[in-house]
């Protein structure tokens, strides 16, 4: 079996420092050094003393106390809405067939647009033009905005573009059941959208492209970077949350492959 020559990683690690979401919802990670827990170690075993251990360390780990959206993560039908249009209950992310989270990938590069614009339909099939790229099903769709190039800073929750309903559903009704995104979420910054709702009090632009899931229902990846590296389609994703019951969503490696 030949193994593509380039493997991208396009998953942000989880620390305690990088700004990827709003203080209420930031991941704690609390390392404990093989110097810390050498009494533990030690405690374990009657007669043993510290000093016995090699350089007096007993092992390094870790308490983590996440969100599951915390990070690179997937968001499951089940994060959109309980149950679809039909009434038929959503799925969690360890009921999403495996084989959606292994397939060829699809870059869209909609950097030039403006922070908070919702993308149409009409954008998204120009984009795919201009890449001259046709959609198959299950192509896994990433879309690439200004906040990729914002990961850290401030800035970076209010950045970058939203895939709207009909921009969403466009993808979904041609076999795509896997997308994902450089920006804090799938649709518009909560702040742009908040702008709108003063203006319009229109509820059907409240997260209308997670909602467009119920329709159809898909999932899609948040927190994605790297993605100004990959080519515009012939490099393959693979990006397999963690399988977590009953779960909204799971922490993803994804990692694209190509020559």
């Amino acid at each position: 079996m030949k193994l593509p020559s380039r493997m991208v990683d396009i998953s942000v690690a989880l620390d305690n420092e990088t700004v990827l979401d709003p203080p209420f919802m930031r991941p704690k990670i609390e390392y404990q050094t093989g110097k810390q827990t050498g009494p533990l170690l030690a405690s374990l075993f009657p007669g043993l003393r510290v000093e016995d251990l090699p350089d007096g360390e007993g092992w390094a780990f870790e308490n983590v106390t996440l969100a599951t959206h915390n990070g690179t993560h997937m968001d499951a039908p089940y994060h959109f809405q309980s149950k679809d249009i039909h009434g038929n209950r959503m799925i969690t992310i360890d009921e999403v067939p495996l084989d959606w989270f292994f397939r060829p990938g699809v870059k869209l590069d909609f950097r030039a647009l403006p922070d908070g614009h919702v993308v149409s339909a009409k954008e998204v099939e120009a984009e795919l033009a201009r890449i001259g790229h046709k959609l198959a099903p299950f192509d896994i769709v990433l879309v690439n905005t200004r906040a990729g190039s914002c990961i850290g800073r401030d800035e970076y929750m209010s950045a970058g573009i939203g895939m709207g309903r009909e921009a969403t559903l466009y993808l979904t009704s041609r076999g795509v059941r896997v997308c994902g995104i450089d920006a804090w979420g799938w649709d518009a910054p909560f702040v742009h959208t908040a702008k709108r709702w003063e203006e319009t009090h229109d509820p059907s632009i409240i997260w209308e492209g997670h909602k467009a899931g119920r329709e159809i229902p898909y999932c899609h990846m948040e927190k994605l970077c790297n993605l100004s590296l990959l080519p515009p389609f012939g490099f393959t994703v693979a990006c397999f949350p963690s399988k977590i019951k009953a779960a909204s969503g799971g922490w993803t490696r994804a990692v694209a492959l190509f020559d």
